[in-house]
């Protein structure tokens, strides 16, 4: 596919890495494709980043100086051109930097790199978020990878097998997804059998946003036993999530989240936004292991 970078692991494992977003757009174990297709029909993404926001924000756009710009859900990262770093022939770095066109959205100077690295059954990213500026950087990252349902036997259905484990139990209480994707202050509870949510479609008219959440590892699990999971590093908020009728489940990781309902406030206000200091940097990790 013209315009990515392949790695390989020693096992024959391999992941393609898109220049566009940087966005992982392919993981093959054992012959094995692992992510989402990107059928258009359904969600014409695979993996992508989020970056400099998670989420919608409230009318559209952010507060910067008293001044609104402009902002996609999720941010733009996922939607520009990555720089290649380095490259060998089971990693690659990959970095975004501020531009004119950034800048129409998002007022600030900043660095984002994403490493990634493939071994026996694992795809493993370290992303690292620079402030070269001389003002504070208000930034919220998240990881969208999503993944065919079913990927090991069973099938996508209430009484299918599938289950989403978490590391710890988790509160069995969500936000409710307003309109415009903003969160709201109600919640809908959820049957949670303490760190296990068994899938049904049903489940998903929004995503599943469990705020400050406990686990730090989620495991996508088959009725074979082959499982996915997904371990986060300094990701405070986890998602789940898929249309009801499309044939993948996304086990999201969020630094940030969705503007409340209402908000109306500074970008660097924004409830979770993470606010970097000038010359400092911060680092997140993100490892996928196939299991079983």
């Amino acid at each position: 596919m013209d315009g990515t970078v392949e790695i390989r692991a020693d096992d024959g494992s391999t992941a393609r890495i898109a220049l566009h977003g940087a966005e992982p757009v392919s993981w093959q174990v054992e012959g094995r494709e692992y992510l989402w297709s990107g059928d258009p029909e359904h969600w014409n993404r695979h993996a992508p980043w989020l970056f400099p926001v998670v989420g919608a924000s409230s009318g559209g756009s952010v507060q910067v100086d008293g001044r609104r710009y402009p902002m996609a859900q999720h941010g733009f990262a996922r939607d520009l051109p990555f720089a290649v770093v380095s490259q060998s022939e089971d990693a690659v770095s990959l970095c975004l930097t501020d531009s004119e066109a950034t800048r129409a959205h998002y007022p600030f100077p900043f660095r984002l790199t994403i490493d990634a690295r493939i071994a026996a059954k694992t795809l493993a990213f370290e992303i690292r978020v620079e402030n070269p500026g001389e003002s504070a950087l208000p930034y919220a990252l998240g990881f969208h990878p999503a993944f065919p349902w079913p990927f090991a036997g069973g099938e996508r259905r209430a009484d299918g097998g599938y289950a989403v484990l978490f590391e710890e139990a988790e509160r069995p209480f969500v936000p409710e997804v307003g309109a415009g994707g903003l969160l709201v202050r109600s919640e809908r509870e959820l049957t949670l059998d303490g760190a296990r949510l068994d899938l049904d479609p049903d489940l998903f008219s929004e995503a599943l946003v469990f705020l400050n959440a406990k686990s730090r590892a989620m495991r996508f699990v088959s009725p074979s036993g082959r499982a996915i999971a997904m371990r986060m590093e300094d990701f405070p908020h986890l998602a789940v999530w898929t249309k009801p009728t499309a044939p993948f489940l996304s086990l999201e990781a969020w630094t940030g989240h969705a503007d409340w309902a209402g908000f109306e406030g500074a970008l660097e206000n924004r409830d979770s936004q993470r606010l970097l200091a000038p010359g400092a940097s911060a680092r997140h990790g993100i490892a996928l292991a196939i299991e079983g």
